[in-house]
């Protein structure tokens, strides 16, 4: 959809279905993820729209907390940098294996909805929360493969895919980032997709689960082979007397700078991808994206290389913990929440902390 139709799909939110029944999978959730996580539109300006349309603080809570959450995870990464690719908090522990489930990489786990949902997921680049949370706790948990493997396969074909995000939320699922680990049995997944799938390996207790041994098919290894098809490098044309705007993965925003005569770039850089990988469909819906920022053209290859056509050009760029060596002027994104780094703990502690400052700033 092009960015009108965007913000008029703001307007068909129904924050009080949502806070609701989110964590059903038919339930009223709003898609609007993969918009946020390319940065064409922010949860601010997502928080401010629903605000605008009357809505008090009461009726938005459980909304705003979990675009809270997507907020949370760009602070830790911010905080902790590198280590993101590591275990966090604690170890997921000594017995693991690398690599993927082939089982689960294929939608052959037997458990119905799950196997589905891999289907979507690889057919649509969309996967519903909860079941991300089934799919990573069959993975690393009962399977016990490490997180980050399967992380990256994740990210790979979600729509909405954000590092931050993806990683650490199967490192909450693992027990790298919290407390315990997640673990959910047939009765539960029944509830939360209305499905009545009965006689599996996950149909059992808690107690009985947390003993439980992997069913052999879900332990056989797969190496990733993840690779992404950048569109084909082609010149751009700099007009040096104007200023360039750089946009990329994670900034597709056509309001920002949107007043400004400036070259309009988005870099793609080969390395980023390559330690971040994406499918075509990825791909195909940033490209799509573009079509809404007028003039913008396609540089494939370092910042690097970009600024060899750009020298006396200002540029100007937003911030992402993936843009740290960029160079020249960096503008702040429009966080909901104006959170002061570093950010530690637990995302409760961390929204114990701003949830008021939310309530006094928006109502």
């Amino acid at each position: 959809m092009n960015y009108v139709q965007l913000i008029r799909r703001l307007d068909e939110i129904d924050p009080i279905a949502y806070g609701k029944s989110r964590n059903f999978t038919d339930g009223a959730v709003t898609e609007l993820s993969p918009y946020i996580s390319r940065g064409v539109i922010d949860t601010k300006l997502v928080l401010l729209h629903l605000v605008k349309r009357g809505f008090k603080y009461y009726h938005l809570q459980k909304f705003v907390q979990q675009m809270a959450w997507r907020e949370f995870f760009q602070r830790i990464w911010q905080t902790e940098g590198e280590r993101i690719h590591t275990d966090l908090k604690q170890d997921q522990g000594a017995r693991f294996q690398k690599g993927m489930s082939l089982s689960v990489d294929g939608g052959a786990t037997d458990i119905e909805v799950i196997d589905a949902a891999i289907e979507k997921l690889k057919s649509t680049g969309y996967m519903h929360n909860h079941l991300r949370m089934y799919v990573a706790f069959i993975t690393c948990n009962l399977a016990g493969f490490y997180w980050h493997d399967p992380a990256r396969w994740m990210y790979y074909h979600l729509l909405d895919g954000d590092w931050a995000s993806n990683a650490l939320s199967w490192q909450w699922v693992a027990g790298t980032f919290s407390s315990k680990k997640y673990i959910a049995n047939q009765e539960n997944i029944n509830h939360y997709t209305k499905s009545n799938q009965r006689k599996t390996y996950l149909d059992c207790s808690y107690e009985e689960l947390a003993e439980a041994t992997a069913p052999a098919h879900l332990l056989e290894a797969v190496d990733l082979n993840l690779t992404t098809n950048l569109p084909a490098a082609a010149p751009i044309t700099i007009d040096s007397s104007k200023s360039t705007c750089i946009y990329n993965y994670y900034n597709l925003s056509p309001e920002w700078r949107k007043d400004e005569h400036a070259n309009r770039i988005l870099l793609l850089e080969p390395a980023l991808f390559e330690r971040y990988p994406v499918s075509d469909g990825c791909i195909a819906f940033m490209m799509e994206q573009c079509k809404n920022i007028e003039g913008i053209q396609v540089f494939v290859g370092s910042f690097t290389e970009l600024q060899k056509h750009t020298r006396t050009s200002t540029l100007y760029y937003r911030e992402h913990p993936l843009n740290t060596h960029y160079k020249g002027i960096e503008d702040v994104r429009d966080w909901m929440i104006q959170a002061s780094l570093p950010v530690k703990g637990s995302f409760f502690s961390f929204w114990k902390k701003y949830e008021r400052q939310i309530e006094k700033q928006y109502f």
